[in-house]
């Protein structure tokens, strides 16, 4: 059976009366159900409360990006300055929904805002703007662009930690990435050990240390690529690797019962 991989949902209103839904972008079904090889799971965003009857359901949990950006109460930041977007409903449900799978040692995969959510709900704190910081680049560039090969395309390359999972997978010491965020790690949480960096010394990817389970987060965008890009296909079939052989465990110990 192909494990369950459950996906953050953000809510996001829709049509003409702005209604309100709970929503993920169709590049992270496709990779579920692509080389993660798993059956894609939308979790809403319903709050704390909704944790312990979704976790032991799923076989990994994949965190999505999001325009949206990590409600600043939760790691007592200053307020985001006026217009930035916020989903308060997906961090109340995300933050504890990553505790408990660290926790339980289910694999957890956090893209992009999902990294942020990562450092945040393990005690980090976030930049707000980067771009707005001396010596920093712009990693929202090139977000406005309408053509979206150029939108998601490489934008900066990364150097990766020797001896890393990610190093492993890329079989080098640095690789390209697309970059389309605002927000970043400012102070990493104890538990996360930084795994990449952009040139301007931006933390771009980290691992939960002795974790029980595969726990990565990567600030880049590798859904926007894999069926092209052997290292971001890589890091799917990794994640998925980890899903499946929970998945495996878990029916075995049923069968046991």
């Amino acid at each position: 059976m192909k494990p369950l991989i459950g996906i953050s949902c953000c809510v996001k209103g829709f049509g003409l009366f702005n209604t309100p839904n709970h929503a993920a972008s169709d590049h992270y079904v496709k990779v579920v159900l692509g080389p993660i090889g798993g059956i894609p799971i939308l979790i809403p965003a319903a709050g704390e409360a909704s944790v312990p009857d979704i976790l032991p359901r799923l076989d990994g949990l994949l965190l999505t990006g999001s325009r949206s950006n990590v409600h600043p109460s939760f790691y007592d930041g200053p307020a985001h300055a006026e217009g930035t977007p916020e989903d308060p409903q997906r961090d109340s449900t995300t933050l504890p929904l990553i505790r408990a799978a660290i926790a339980q040692g289910v694999p957890l995969l956090a893209i992009c805002r999902g990294m942020q959510e990562l450092n945040v709900a393990l005690g980090g704190t976030l930049d707000q703007r980067i771009q707005d910081l001396p010596g920093r680049m712009d990693h929202s560039t090139p977000a406005d662009q309408p053509i979206p090969l150029v939108r998601t395309g490489k934008a900066h390359g990364v150097r990766l930690a020797d001896g890393t999972l990610l190093a492993r997978l890329a079989n080098c010491a640095e690789v390209p990435v697309n970059s389309l965020h605002n927000q970043g790690v400012q102070r990493l949480a104890p538990r996360l050990e930084p795994a990449a960096w952009a040139p301007d010394g931006t933390v771009e990817a980290v691992q939960v240390r002795d974790a029980r389970a595969f726990a990565w987060g990567v600030q880049w965008h590798p859904e926007y690529d894999w069926d092209r890009d052997a290292f971001s296909r890589r890091i799917f079939e990794q994640f998925g690797a980890a899903c499946a052989a929970l998945s495996r465990l878990r029916l075995g110990q049923q069968a046991a019962e």
